[in-house]
């Protein structure tokens, strides 16, 4: 696989927990950190650590895995301890994680001492293809996700595949909805293309093509005033289902299977309001009622998950904003939605 060119970063493919020691060498680091969680740690920290070892002095940062632990007292933990171990404005920090790790790590290291430099090493799908690409990072307030955080870019994107091998089945599918919701926004013949293949172990080719997808719009539009918000497609009612989940269930929902509910209902709007066929509508339905299991909403949530979505930082106004699909493999951002229609589109995936 070819490296990326992202704005200013490159994102590696081809050997790259070998591309990673060669970063840190070149970089003429005081010191460096690296910010796992416990899975990482036992996982995937053994792959690499007989490559850095060599490399220097390097402390690391544990946090808790889970969306939980992305909240500011985590981020004031981690703030804490790179100021006890000595970090200074030629520090570096590696991010070696899921989605949670690389967001908190890119918001802490931005904003410590106005800014260290800082890469990731995503570890789950989800994060290879999503979270680690684009420069947004970011924490949850009283459950509203990612509503402080900065645009920052890192130094280096470095992804492992072999790293998917550590994965439970439900992880790889959680990243496999963002890859989905990929060809849905922008790539109809890549919408076909997952389709048909195995996506409880996607190739390397794909993680390729989604980071592809996700690099270019990203490009584009860095700091999401325009066609970036075409990757908000599902997400704003998966993320209020997704909250709302972790708020209220023991087992909560990942946020592959929220955002997949998000994309099931969000193209019913699509159906009604900006041209989606019936016949795709029912496809897209098909495929992820497929993958995914089948979450139970009861309409006396409603209230709750509008109460939620009214709190999405894509609002304007004060009135909810989704994008929505004209066919797919293309999508029209900045469609308001009246809370009628939302709960409208929320009865639709019930009724399924």
């Amino acid at each position: 696989m070819d490296t990326i060119q992202s704005d200013n970063y490159p994102i590696y493919f081809n050997n790259s927990i070998d591309e990673l020691v060669t970063f840190i060498k070149k970089g003429n680091y005081s010191r460096f950190f690296i910010l796992t969680d416990e899975n990482t740690g036992v996982h995937c920290l053994p792959l690499i650590k007989n490559k850095i070892d060599g490399l220097g002095d390097y402390d690391l940062i544990e946090i808790n895995a889970g969306e939980e632990s992305k909240d500011i007292d985590f981020c004031i933990g981690v703030w804490k301890m790179l100021i006890d171990f000595g970090a200074d404005r030629k520090s570096l920090l590696i991010n070696l994680g899921g989605g949670v790790v690389t967001d908190l790590g890119g918001f802490a290291a931005s904003t410590f001492k106005r800014g260290i430099d800082f890469v990731h090493v995503p570890t789950t799908l989800l994060s290879q293809v999503d979270a680690s690409v684009g420069g947004k990072t970011g924490i949850d307030i009283d459950s509203i996700k990612n509503i402080i955080g900065t645009f920052t870019q890192p130094k280096a994107v470095f992804i492992e595949y072999d790293f998917l091998k550590t994965l439970p089945p439900r992880q790889i599918l959680s990243g496999v909805a963002e890859m989905l919701k990929h060809g849905l926004i922008t790539d109809a013949a890549y919408w076909e293309q997952l389709k048909s293949s195995d996506l409880k172990a996607p190739s390397v080719q794909l993680v390729h093509r989604s980071v592809e997808i996700k690099n270019v719009i990203t490009i584009e539009d860095p700091t999401e005033k325009g066609i970036r918000k075409a990757l908000n497609f599902g997400h704003t009612i998966g993320h209020a289902v997704e909250t709302y989940s972790l708020i209220n269930d023991k087992d909560p929902l990942s946020h592959g299977e929220a955002i997949a509910i998000g994309m099931i209902c969000e193209s019913y709007l699509a159906h009604k309001k900006t041209g989606l066929s019936a016949e795709e509508l029912a496809e897209i339905t098909r495929v992820f009622s497929n993958l995914y299991p089948r979450y139970t909403i009861i309409e006396s949530s409603f209230e709750a998950l509008l109460a939620i979505m009214q709190k999405d930082k894509k609002n304007q106004d004060g009135k909810i904003n989704c994008t929505l699909l004209t066919h797919i493999g293309q999508c029209n951002i900045d469609n308001i939605c009246t809370e009628t229609e939302l709960c409208e589109s929320l009865l639709y995936y019930m009724n399924l």
